[in-house]
């Protein structure tokens, strides 16, 4: 996808997630917050012509190579198009509810297993200060790795791959959680699926 970027459909509905996250938040979240950043990334990019024929990826991979007077303005409002729609596409419900196969192998091979995993990644994405994101991500030698970026900064801005990102800003679970983002956190695992998070992997293995 280039210039104009869509809000993505969610697939679902607002309350398919719900009690673990509940439909006026998803409403508000989706509707409100991801359709802000679709269109301030629309209108950084509208008199530059030259990056129209760009995927939001491509241009978030290559930041530095963006004019200053934009970078700032896609670095946010592109990484919060793109964050947005991976959390939308790895929350679908009716999935599977742990990882199979390579991911599996993988997620043990650098974590342990994978409930130590869980708990590196929730201390991760839960110790982010103020608003961010927590992230399992391949990285250039191909090995899963778990960390947390601010505001809405991409991890393809490293060098790497997202294949799994928890939205830790307070919008993302505040009208149900209030601060306890450590109970958001855990109860987000129920809602996680894992058969997106497999696919996304087994594309970046060649």
């Amino acid at each position: 996808m280039a210039y104009p970027f869509e809000l993505p459909d969610l697939g679902y509905d607002h309350d398919a997630l719900e009690p673990h996250i509940d439909a006026r938040t998803m409403g508000i979240h989706h509707g409100k917050h991801h359709a802000a950043y679709t269109n301030n990334l629309n209108a950084a990019l509208a008199d530059h012509s030259d990056f129209h024929g760009h995927s939001v990826e491509s241009l978030l991979s290559n930041i530095k190579a963006l004019p200053e007077s934009i970078r700032g303005a896609v670095r946010n409002n592109g990484g919060g198009y793109v964050n947005h729609a991976l959390f939308w596409s790895i929350m679908t419900p009716g999935g599977a509810d742990s990882p199979s196969g390579d991911l599996s192998l993988a997620i043990d091979n650098a974590f342990g297993s994978l409930d130590d995993f869980k708990s590196k990644f929730q201390a991760t994405a839960g110790g982010q200060f103020g608003s961010g994101w927590g992230w399992l991500c391949v990285d250039g030698d191909g090995a899963v790795c778990c960390f947390s970026t601010a505001n809405q900064d991409s991890p393809l801005m490293s060098g790497m791959t997202p294949l799994l990102g928890v939205d830790v800003w307070e919008h993302a679970y505040y009208l149900n959680y209030q601060n306890r983002r450590p109970d958001y956190l855990s109860a987000w695992w129920n809602v996680v699926n894992w058969d997106v998070v497999a696919q996304l992997y087994s594309s970046t293995q060649g």
